[in-house]
């Protein structure tokens, strides 16, 4: 394709692969048949044993603009994106994943709309693993947000990857990515630091849902787990969370590091503390910003600020007084 069509520059669609035959076929058809006029699909294979390669090749062999690589060691799904990305020539770069289907308009009507942004994304709607339609689209599950303050992304996201289309600038900003952090929500609380992210309000993908992925946004397993792996799963968030706003708190081109470094001093004392009213207050007065992503009325985001208030350690009790059955009779009276 022509990298220097000033009319139509060169897009580049990433796309990861492992052990995605099931469903790849129909996400490749999507990605070859845009009606976009100036692509190339660079797609990096993390050493599927499955006939994920074999596919990729097929494709490679029938569409000049397609480019298979397979990799001589596993990176992991976001060092994978990493290299992915470093491989791509475009102006402008979608990610791709291996199982969802794409509207054929989706790469020219997020070209058309990009503007001045470093992001744009859309709304997507969910299949499950059989094709069917679920009724939920992602703007039923969240507010997706779109201009330019960060602060929306410090506690949540709402910036899937296959979503976005970005201007190739914002890498020299973003990469390289951490491993144990979602690269799509990196790429977004650093694009709406130095820049701004904008939006296509049109359900542009058909998001797959599986009930054992990391991506589980429907919560298709809840139903499957017991109390004990909840109270676990707690904790575990709460961790991987504070590893998170410090992150994000050492991010040198922040726009108001003071307040996000404040944010991450308050959590990091609620995870050695019974309380945190502090924390709780703080979200409270600036609840607009943090908590703008979740749909969720202003009684129910009181109700979230307000468990807010009780530190690690109060989780820490209580999950163990439930998992041990001590004092039965007090937790009968407290209705717990």
């Amino acid at each position: 394709m022509n990298q220097t069509n000033q009319l139509n520059p060169l897009v580049s669609i990433a796309v990861c692969t492992y052990n995605g035959e099931k469903y790849l076929k129909r996400q490749l058809d999507t990605l070859v048949n845009q009606t976009y006029p100036n692509l190339e699909i660079i797609v990096l294979d993390d050493g599927s044993s499955d006939r994920t390669w074999e596919i990729l090749k097929e494709y490679e062999a029938q569409f000049s603009f397609f480019t298979a690589i397979k990799n001589e060691e596993n990176l992991g799904y976001v060092k994978n994106f990493e290299k992915a990305l470093g491989l791509c020539n475009g102006e402008f770069i979608a990610l791709s994943d291996q199982d969802d289907i794409w509207e054929l308009g989706k790469i020219e009507k997020q070209v058309a709309s990009i503007g001045d942004h470093l992001l744009i994304y859309h709304d997507s709607h969910f299949i499950d693993e059989n094709d069917n339609d679920l009724e939920k689209c992602m703007t039923d599950i969240i507010n997706l947000y779109h201009g330019s303050d960060p602060e929306p992304f410090l506690l949540f996201n709402c910036v899937s990857g296959h979503t976005m289309l970005i201007k190739r600038e914002l890498l020299d900003y973003a990469l390289p990515f951490q491993k144990g952090y979602f690269h799509d929500h990196w790429l977004a609380y650093v694009a709406s630091n130095v820049g701004s992210i904008g939006y296509v309000d049109e359900r542009l993908v058909s998001y797959r849902q599986h009930t054992e992925s990391n991506t589980d946004i429907l919560n298709l397993r809840k139903r499957n787990r017991n109390k004990r792996y909840h109270s676990n799963r707690d904790v575990n968030k709460l961790q991987k969370e504070l590893s998170w706003l410090k992150m994000c708190a050492s991010y040198p081109n922040n726009k108001d590091s003071r307040l996000v470094k404040k944010l991450t001093r308050m959590f990091e004392n609620r995870m050695s503390s019974f309380i945190s009213i502090d924390y709780a207050i703080y979200l409270f007065k600036n609840r607009d910003r943090f908590l703008c992503i979740p749909k969720k009325s202003a009684a129910s985001k009181n109700t979230f600020i307000y468990k807010q208030i009780w530190g690690l350690k109060t989780k820490l009790f209580w999950d163990k007084l439930s998992q041990k059955q001590i004092l039965p009779e007090l937790r009968s009276f407290l209705h717990l």
